[in-house]
């Protein structure tokens, strides 16, 4: 069994992968007083509560975006494991077959993103995530990672509005029927989600304009499948690119 950790600005998901198949995601907040033993306990916890099996994983990776947990984190899996974790860094991302922009700026969750485009398809592939961040990531055939581009993602975008107006509330992520809203909540999600449905159509259309209409576009994270009118725009929708991409990193490119 392999665990796969996706430590993101917003949750970090873990992924037990055995025998072909995800067998158990969990997801917790992210900004939490982690130490060692709280995530080493929190870990053996869930496990027990899952009871999905006596073996625990043999293997492990962790991809993370929040440095600032990210130690804790590791050496709690490691403890409860006892085995050490392929840490996703530049270092690592030389065994891989892409070409990555930026090593030392990029985030680890979009190269893992790049490595599952690349392996699944062998072809241009332009990554939309629906994370914490909005990004765009295209991946051309011969695994070149060709640019990112990055947009607060629809949850940040809400809770801006939110957190700098004295009378708008915080509402749900839910995609209205209409342009144009009839009250508050309505009005912020339509304002809100239809916007983020021409955005991502404008930047699929500028994409494809300039590398051609035969690209592929996958779209992934937690939000994905929210802004339904986009989904013809989509030859894959699967929340767990980044676990996938982490997984055939492990499998296939380390030791």
């Amino acid at each position: 069994m392999l665990l796969v950790v996706d430590i993101g600005n917003t949750d970090i998901v873990f992924g037990f992968y055995t025998e072909g198949e995800w067998k158990l995601i969990l997801r917790t907040p992210t900004h939490q007083p982690w130490t060692t033993l709280r995530m080493e306990n929190w870990i053996r916890q869930e496990w027990l509560e899952k009871n999905i099996g006596s073996l625990k994983p043999q293997k492990l990776i962790i991809s993370s975006v929040v440095p600032s947990v990210s130690y804790h984190v590791q050496k709690g899996l490691e403890n409860w494991l006892s085995v050490s974790a392929d840490i996703m860094s530049p270092k690592l991302y030389q065994k891989f077959p892409i070409d990555i922009i930026s090593p030392d700026e990029i985030g680890s969750d979009l190269v893992a993103n790049a490595v599952y485009a690349h392996y699944a398809y062998q072809a241009d592939v332009l990554i939309v995530d629906f994370g914490t961040a909005l990004t765009f990531t295209l991946v051309n055939a011969q695994g070149k990672m060709e640019g990112v581009s990055i947009a607060p993602g629809l949850k940040t975008a809400v809770k801006s509005l939110f957190s700098q107006t004295a009378q708008l509330p915080e509402v749900p992520l839910e995609m209205p029927h209409s342009a144009l809203g009839f009250d508050t909540v309505s009005a912020i999600q339509s304002g809100i989600l239809w916007g983020y449905v021409g955005m991502v159509k404008e930047m699929i259309h500028r994409v494809k304009a300039e590398k051609g209409q035969h690209v592929k576009v996958l779209a992934t994270g937690g939000l994905s499948s929210i802004l339904t009118p986009l989904e013809s725009y989509f030859d894959e929708v699967n929340k767990l690119i980044t676990l996938d991409g982490l997984r055939l990193i492990s499998e296939n490119y380390l030791d």
